[in-house]
Protein backbone atom coordinates (compact mmCIF):
# COMPACT_ATOMS: atom_id res chain seq x y z
CA UNK A 1 0.00 0.00 0.00
CA UNK A 2 2.82 2.36 0.96
CA UNK A 3 4.57 1.57 -2.32
CA UNK A 4 1.42 2.50 -4.26
CA UNK A 5 1.25 5.82 -2.42
CA UNK A 6 4.92 6.51 -3.12
CA UNK A 7 4.50 5.70 -6.81
CA UNK A 8 1.46 8.01 -7.11
CA UNK A 9 3.22 10.99 -5.47
CA UNK A 10 5.15 12.07 -8.61
CA UNK A 11 1.90 12.04 -10.59
CA UNK A 12 0.11 14.11 -7.95
CA UNK A 13 2.96 16.62 -7.89
CA UNK A 14 2.87 16.86 -11.69
CA UNK A 15 -0.89 17.53 -11.90
CA UNK A 16 -0.62 21.37 -11.56
CA UNK A 17 2.02 21.45 -14.28
CA UNK A 18 -0.04 19.17 -16.53
CA UNK A 19 -3.13 21.36 -16.05
CA UNK A 20 -1.08 24.49 -16.81
CA UNK A 21 0.46 22.85 -19.89
CA UNK A 22 -2.95 21.77 -21.12
CA UNK A 23 -4.51 25.20 -20.60
CA UNK A 24 -1.66 27.25 -22.05
CA UNK A 25 -0.31 25.00 -24.79
CA UNK A 26 -2.49 22.09 -25.85
CA UNK A 27 -5.88 23.82 -25.89
CA UNK A 28 -4.59 26.94 -27.73
CA UNK A 29 -2.86 24.69 -30.27
CA UNK A 30 -6.11 22.78 -30.79
CA UNK A 31 -7.88 26.08 -31.36
CA UNK A 32 -5.28 27.08 -33.93
CA UNK A 33 -5.63 23.69 -35.63
CA UNK A 34 -9.41 24.05 -35.77
CA UNK A 35 -9.12 27.60 -37.14
CA UNK A 36 -6.82 26.33 -39.90
CA UNK A 37 -9.60 24.06 -41.20
CA UNK A 38 -12.18 26.82 -41.53
CA UNK A 39 -12.70 28.73 -44.79
CA UNK A 40 -11.57 32.32 -45.10
CA UNK A 41 -13.99 34.94 -46.37
CA UNK A 42 -12.36 38.01 -47.88
CA UNK A 43 -13.20 41.18 -45.95
CA UNK A 44 -14.22 39.27 -42.85
CA UNK A 45 -12.16 39.28 -39.66
CA UNK A 46 -11.53 35.66 -38.73
CA UNK A 47 -12.95 32.56 -40.37
CA UNK A 48 -16.40 31.69 -41.65
CA UNK A 49 -18.57 30.03 -39.05
CA UNK A 50 -19.49 26.94 -41.05
CA UNK A 51 -17.75 24.47 -43.33
CA UNK A 52 -14.38 22.73 -43.26
CA UNK A 53 -11.71 22.95 -45.92
CA UNK A 54 -8.08 22.03 -46.63
CA UNK A 55 -7.59 24.98 -48.99
CA UNK A 56 -5.52 26.80 -46.38
CA UNK A 57 -3.02 23.92 -46.35
CA UNK A 58 -3.03 23.57 -50.15
CA UNK A 59 -2.07 27.22 -50.40
CA UNK A 60 1.09 26.58 -48.37
CA UNK A 61 2.53 24.40 -51.15
CA UNK A 62 2.56 27.30 -53.62
CA UNK A 63 6.05 28.57 -54.62
CA UNK A 64 5.51 31.93 -52.89
CA UNK A 65 5.08 30.22 -49.52
CA UNK A 66 7.87 27.70 -50.13
CA UNK A 67 10.40 30.54 -50.29
CA UNK A 68 9.51 31.63 -46.76
CA UNK A 69 10.01 28.10 -45.42
CA UNK A 70 13.23 27.68 -47.40
CA UNK A 71 14.75 30.92 -46.08
CA UNK A 72 13.62 30.17 -42.53
CA UNK A 73 15.16 26.69 -42.33
CA UNK A 74 18.26 27.54 -44.39
CA UNK A 75 19.24 30.70 -42.53
CA UNK A 76 18.28 29.14 -39.19
CA UNK A 77 20.51 26.14 -39.94
CA UNK A 78 23.50 28.33 -40.87
CA UNK A 79 23.09 30.50 -37.77
CA UNK A 80 22.67 27.48 -35.46
CA UNK A 81 25.80 25.78 -36.80
CA UNK A 82 27.85 28.98 -36.46
CA UNK A 83 26.51 29.47 -32.94
CA UNK A 84 27.43 25.88 -32.01
CA UNK A 85 30.95 26.19 -33.45
CA UNK A 86 31.60 29.43 -31.55
CA UNK A 87 29.88 28.32 -28.35
CA UNK A 88 31.69 24.99 -27.97
CA UNK A 89 35.19 26.36 -27.18
CA UNK A 90 33.64 29.04 -24.96
CA UNK A 91 31.76 26.37 -23.02
CA UNK A 92 34.93 24.30 -22.74
CA UNK A 93 36.79 27.33 -21.40
CA UNK A 94 34.13 27.85 -18.73
CA UNK A 95 33.92 24.15 -17.86
CA UNK A 96 37.68 23.80 -17.37
CA UNK A 97 38.17 27.11 -15.55
CA UNK A 98 39.50 26.31 -12.09
CA UNK A 99 39.30 29.86 -10.64
CA UNK A 100 35.82 30.24 -9.24
CA UNK A 101 35.74 34.05 -9.54
CA UNK A 102 36.57 34.03 -13.23
CA UNK A 103 34.18 31.15 -13.85
CA UNK A 104 31.39 33.04 -12.07
CA UNK A 105 32.13 36.09 -14.20
CA UNK A 106 31.81 34.08 -17.43
CA UNK A 107 28.49 32.53 -16.42
CA UNK A 108 27.11 35.85 -15.13
CA UNK A 109 28.04 37.56 -18.37
CA UNK A 110 26.23 35.03 -20.55
CA UNK A 111 23.19 34.87 -18.28
CA UNK A 112 22.94 38.68 -18.24
CA UNK A 113 23.11 38.66 -22.05
CA UNK A 114 19.90 36.65 -22.12
CA UNK A 115 18.16 39.24 -19.92
CA UNK A 116 18.76 41.99 -22.46
CA UNK A 117 15.85 42.91 -24.67
CA UNK A 118 15.97 41.15 -28.02
CA UNK A 119 14.96 44.39 -29.72
CA UNK A 120 17.89 46.27 -28.16
CA UNK A 121 20.28 43.51 -29.19
CA UNK A 122 18.94 43.54 -32.73
CA UNK A 123 19.35 47.28 -33.11
CA UNK A 124 22.87 47.05 -31.68
CA UNK A 125 23.72 44.68 -34.56
CA UNK A 126 22.07 47.03 -37.06
CA UNK A 127 23.96 50.06 -35.73
CA UNK A 128 27.26 48.18 -35.82
CA UNK A 129 27.11 46.19 -39.05
CA UNK A 130 24.15 47.72 -40.90
CA UNK A 131 24.16 50.33 -43.69
CA UNK A 132 24.57 53.13 -41.09
CA UNK A 133 27.17 51.29 -39.02
CA UNK A 134 30.84 52.09 -38.80
CA UNK A 135 31.64 49.04 -40.93
CA UNK A 136 29.92 50.57 -43.96
CA UNK A 137 33.19 51.93 -45.45
CA UNK A 138 34.77 48.50 -45.06
CA UNK A 139 31.90 46.75 -46.85
CA UNK A 140 32.05 49.34 -49.66
CA UNK A 141 35.82 48.87 -49.88
CA UNK A 142 35.25 45.10 -50.19
CA UNK A 143 32.73 45.72 -52.93
CA UNK A 144 29.77 44.50 -50.86
CA UNK A 145 26.56 46.50 -51.17
CA UNK A 146 25.40 47.33 -47.60
CA UNK A 147 21.78 47.16 -48.78
CA UNK A 148 22.18 44.06 -50.96
CA UNK A 149 20.56 40.69 -50.45
CA UNK A 150 23.77 39.02 -49.30
CA UNK A 151 24.55 41.65 -46.67
CA UNK A 152 20.95 41.56 -45.44
CA UNK A 153 21.10 37.78 -44.97
CA UNK A 154 24.45 38.16 -43.22
CA UNK A 155 22.90 40.69 -40.82
CA UNK A 156 20.03 38.32 -40.02
CA UNK A 157 22.50 35.50 -39.38
CA UNK A 158 24.56 37.78 -37.11
CA UNK A 159 21.43 38.67 -35.17
CA UNK A 160 20.46 35.02 -34.75
CA UNK A 161 23.96 34.06 -33.63
CA UNK A 162 23.92 36.97 -31.20
CA UNK A 163 20.62 35.66 -29.83
CA UNK A 164 21.53 31.97 -29.52
CA UNK A 165 25.23 32.00 -28.61
CA UNK A 166 24.77 32.52 -24.82
CA UNK A 167 22.15 29.79 -24.36
CA UNK A 168 24.09 27.39 -26.60
CA UNK A 169 27.27 27.90 -24.56
CA UNK A 170 25.48 27.51 -21.22
CA UNK A 171 23.78 24.32 -22.45
CA UNK A 172 27.16 22.80 -23.27
CA UNK A 173 28.91 23.80 -20.03
CA UNK A 174 27.24 21.23 -17.79
CA UNK A 175 27.94 18.38 -20.22
CA UNK A 176 31.60 19.31 -20.63
CA UNK A 177 31.96 19.57 -16.86
CA UNK A 178 30.91 15.95 -16.46
CA UNK A 179 33.65 14.59 -18.74
CA UNK A 180 36.28 12.97 -16.59
CA UNK A 181 39.61 14.81 -17.24
CA UNK A 182 41.48 11.60 -16.47
CA UNK A 183 40.27 10.20 -19.80
CA UNK A 184 42.16 12.96 -21.60
CA UNK A 185 45.19 12.44 -19.40
CA UNK A 186 45.12 8.72 -20.14
CA UNK A 187 44.92 9.32 -23.88
CA UNK A 188 47.82 11.79 -23.78
CA UNK A 189 49.91 9.49 -21.59
CA UNK A 190 49.54 6.82 -24.28
CA UNK A 191 51.08 9.17 -26.83
CA UNK A 192 48.03 10.87 -28.29
CA UNK A 193 48.42 14.54 -29.19
CA UNK A 194 46.35 17.04 -27.23
CA UNK A 195 44.14 17.98 -30.18
CA UNK A 196 43.70 14.31 -31.10
CA UNK A 197 42.70 13.47 -27.53
CA UNK A 198 39.98 16.11 -27.63
CA UNK A 199 38.85 14.86 -31.03
CA UNK A 200 38.60 11.24 -29.88
CA UNK A 201 37.44 11.76 -26.27
CA UNK A 202 35.85 15.15 -25.64
CA UNK A 203 33.86 15.48 -28.84
CA UNK A 204 32.26 11.98 -28.80
CA UNK A 205 31.35 12.29 -25.12
CA UNK A 206 29.69 15.65 -25.70
CA UNK A 207 27.82 14.76 -28.90
CA UNK A 208 24.45 14.44 -27.18
CA UNK A 209 24.83 17.79 -25.44
CA UNK A 210 25.98 19.41 -28.67
CA UNK A 211 22.90 18.06 -30.45
CA UNK A 212 20.64 19.34 -27.67
CA UNK A 213 22.29 22.76 -27.82
CA UNK A 214 21.93 22.79 -31.60
CA UNK A 215 18.24 21.88 -31.44
CA UNK A 216 17.56 24.60 -28.87
CA UNK A 217 19.41 27.10 -31.01
CA UNK A 218 17.66 25.93 -34.18
CA UNK A 219 14.21 26.12 -32.62
CA UNK A 220 14.94 29.69 -31.46
CA UNK A 221 16.18 30.62 -34.95
CA UNK A 222 13.26 29.28 -36.97
CA UNK A 223 10.73 30.81 -34.59
CA UNK A 224 12.48 34.19 -34.53
CA UNK A 225 10.25 37.14 -35.36
CA UNK A 226 11.91 40.43 -34.43
CA UNK A 227 15.34 39.66 -35.91
CA UNK A 228 14.21 38.96 -39.51
CA UNK A 229 11.64 41.76 -39.29
CA UNK A 230 14.20 44.43 -38.25
CA UNK A 231 17.40 43.19 -39.87
CA UNK A 232 15.73 41.55 -42.88
CA UNK A 233 14.24 44.89 -43.95
CA UNK A 234 11.54 43.19 -46.01
CA UNK A 235 14.07 41.24 -48.12
CA UNK A 236 14.54 38.34 -45.71
CA UNK A 237 11.38 37.28 -43.95
CA UNK A 238 10.73 34.16 -41.92
CA UNK A 239 7.60 32.07 -41.60
CA UNK A 240 6.82 33.77 -38.29
CA UNK A 241 6.64 37.12 -40.14
CA UNK A 242 4.27 35.54 -42.64
CA UNK A 243 2.08 34.26 -39.80
CA UNK A 244 1.97 37.75 -38.29
CA UNK A 245 1.05 39.21 -41.67
CA UNK A 246 -1.84 36.77 -42.08
CA UNK A 247 -3.19 37.36 -38.60
CA UNK A 248 -2.45 41.06 -38.11
CA UNK A 249 -2.48 42.70 -41.53
CA UNK A 250 -4.89 40.82 -43.80
CA UNK A 251 -6.97 39.23 -40.98
CA UNK A 252 -6.75 35.87 -42.70
CA UNK A 253 -6.88 33.86 -39.49
CA UNK A 254 -7.36 30.43 -41.16
CA UNK A 255 -4.39 31.03 -43.47
CA UNK A 256 -2.16 32.16 -40.59
CA UNK A 257 -3.27 29.20 -38.46
CA UNK A 258 -2.50 26.73 -41.27
CA UNK A 259 1.01 28.18 -41.70
CA UNK A 260 1.59 27.99 -37.94
CA UNK A 261 0.52 24.34 -37.83
CA UNK A 262 2.70 23.52 -40.86
CA UNK A 263 5.72 25.18 -39.19
CA UNK A 264 5.04 23.25 -35.99
CA UNK A 265 4.84 19.91 -37.83
CA UNK A 266 8.02 20.63 -39.83
CA UNK A 267 9.88 21.57 -36.65
CA UNK A 268 8.72 18.44 -34.83
CA UNK A 269 9.81 16.25 -37.76
CA UNK A 270 13.28 17.84 -37.83
CA UNK A 271 13.74 17.44 -34.07
CA UNK A 272 12.49 13.84 -34.16
CA UNK A 273 14.75 12.86 -37.09
CA UNK A 274 17.87 14.42 -35.57
CA UNK A 275 17.15 12.88 -32.17
CA UNK A 276 16.59 9.46 -33.76
CA UNK A 277 19.87 9.62 -35.70
CA UNK A 278 21.76 10.66 -32.58
CA UNK A 279 20.11 7.88 -30.55
CA UNK A 280 21.04 5.22 -33.11
CA UNK A 281 24.66 6.36 -33.19
CA UNK A 282 24.80 6.35 -29.40
CA UNK A 283 23.40 2.82 -29.28
CA UNK A 284 25.81 1.68 -31.98
CA UNK A 285 28.78 3.01 -29.99
CA UNK A 286 27.56 1.37 -26.78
Amino acid sequence: MSRQRQSSRPLLLAIPGIVCLTALLIIPLMMVGWESLLPHVAGRIGAAEHGLTFDNYREIFSPAYALYFYDTFRIGLIASLISLVFAYPIAYLIATETRSARRRFYITFFVSMMFLSVLARVYSIALTFGPVGFLRPISLWLGVNPNGQGMTEALVIMGLVHLTLPITALTLVSALQNINPRLLEAAQSLGSARWHSHLMVTLPLSTTAALSAFLISYSLCISAFIIPMVLGKGRVLFVSNLIYSRFGEVTNFPGGAAIAIALLIATLLIVYCLSSVAGRRREARS
